[in-house]
């Protein structure tokens, strides 16, 4: 399939336990948002997991099979969101964003992985919103930004972005004994986004999810990831 000289390709992918119609108003923000861009969206929700009527624990444990990055680990979600992506892929060149939630958004970054390492697509872009930390290939880290919930005091109150890790040792100039660093294989850009409730709620539009200013948590969320886009196309 041939993109259009302005298109984009978008993904929302879902984590556990989500119902089919939670990236409804997303989708449909996206969609106007790259419209009044000049660029003809085509946006696609894949849930790699199952839907809130699945398994639970079948979830997670697959979630879990793509956390690692070892080859050979099962990766069930990536595998399932990759076969979606390339029965959609328009072409190679073609902008493709990727955006994950929760677990989606590990199966988001191990599908991109995939799609960037066999070039199939040589123009991806990945964003992990409230997802678990995975080491992030070094060549993929300025293409791969991650959002997180904080509270008024700018403190992390997502529990689920506290899975994971992105740290590794590190020789220093000078030093004859490795260091810790603990963002050394993270994505450039790492945010918090200071949100009304949690981990659930990044995408909620209405109330109680409006602040003072009237400001809903799905269009801090969005204007995030906009605003890391800009330039990108």
């Amino acid at each position: 399939m041939t993109a259009t000289k302005s298109s984009i390709s978008i993904y929302l992918l879902a984590g556990v336990a989500t119902t089919q119609t939670a990236f409804n108003e997303c989708r449909d923000k996206l969609d106007r948002l790259f419209r009044s861009d000049g660029l003809e969206p085509f946006i696609h929700i894949l849930h790699p997991y199952g839907d809130a009527s699945r398994n639970l624990y079948r979830q997670i444990v697959e979630v879990g099979s793509d956390l690692s990055n070892r080859i050979g680990i099962g990766r069930v979600g990536a595998k399932a969101a990759f076969r979606k992506i390339m029965e959609t892929l328009r072409d190679e060149d073609e902008p493709t964003l990727l955006i994950g939630h929760s677990g989606g958004g590990i199966a988001a970054y191990q599908a991109g992985r995939m799609l960037h390492n066999q070039r199939l697509a040589r123009n991806v872009r990945i964003v992990q919103v409230g997802s678990p930390r995975i080491p992030i290939q070094p060549d993929l880290r300025d293409r791969v930004s991650y959002f997180h919930s904080v509270d008024a005091d700018g403190k992390l109150n997502d529990p689920i972005s506290r899975i994971g890790s992105w740290g590794g040792w590190q020789a220093e100039r000078g030093r004859t004994v490795p260091q810790w660093n603990r963002m050394k294989h993270a994505p450039v850009k790492v945010e918090g986004i200071p949100l009304i409730g949690g981990h659930a709620h990044y995408f909620r539009h209405q109330q109680p999810f409006i602040d003072q200013d009237a400001v809903c948590n799905l269009d801090k969320t969005i204007d995030r990831v906009r605003v890391w886009l800009k330039g990108w196309g």
